[in-house]
């Protein structure tokens, strides 16, 4: 893939915004949209405190963009995000009509924009939105294999995971 610096910097800023949340004990992902060469939303994981299932960094800054830009429809934007989404991000992204999707980390576990599912692309969906992955995908993956690695350290007793195929499990 011939990514561009444009795409290099945005990227990095998401991964900025990855480690913000790491610091904050929230799972190292981050994501920003951007539209017409300016970052209208960004966003981090923000589900542990605020205690929020849909606190994903995608819907953080699928929301703030909307409000940035007055209005629900997205088809100019590209959003940046460090792990490749969710379904529950995924269908957001269709139903705001986000123009390109560039992500960092493949989820193989719960990846919805390739891996597991292909919900920003299905045919049977009334938008589909363009899919670049693998966009500083090592750095984005180290982050998040360092943050449970340090979890599963930190914690007494061992690490119980609800289910074998949770997005996290691999990292």
């Amino acid at each position: 893939m011939s990514w561009t610096e444009q795409d290099l910097a945005y990227m990095r800023q998401a991964l900025d915004l990855a480690r913000q949340a790491a610091e904050l004990d929230e799972a190292p992902v981050g994501a920003l949209v951007v539209c017409q060469g300016r970052v209208a939303g960004r966003g981090y994981n923000l589900r542990e405190s605020g205690r929020d299932a849909t606190l994903h960094a995608e819907m953080i800054a699928i929301r703030e963009a909307c409000a940035n830009l007055s209005g629900w429809r997205l088809p100019d934007a590209t959003l940046y995000v460090t792990l490749e989404p969710c379904p529950m991000c995924a269908g957001a992204m269709v139903n705001a009509r986000i123009g390109r999707l560039v992500f960092g980390a493949g989820d193989p576990k719960a990846g919805a924009a390739g891996s597991v599912l292909d919900i920003v692309r299905h045919p049977g969906l009334n938008h589909r939105l363009l899919v670049e992955g693998g966009l500083l995908a090592e750095e984005s993956a180290a982050l998040l294999k360092q943050f449970f690695a340090a979890k599963r350290k930190n914690r007494q007793e061992p690490l119980e995971v609800p289910d074998e195929r949770s997005l996290y499990a691999e990292f």
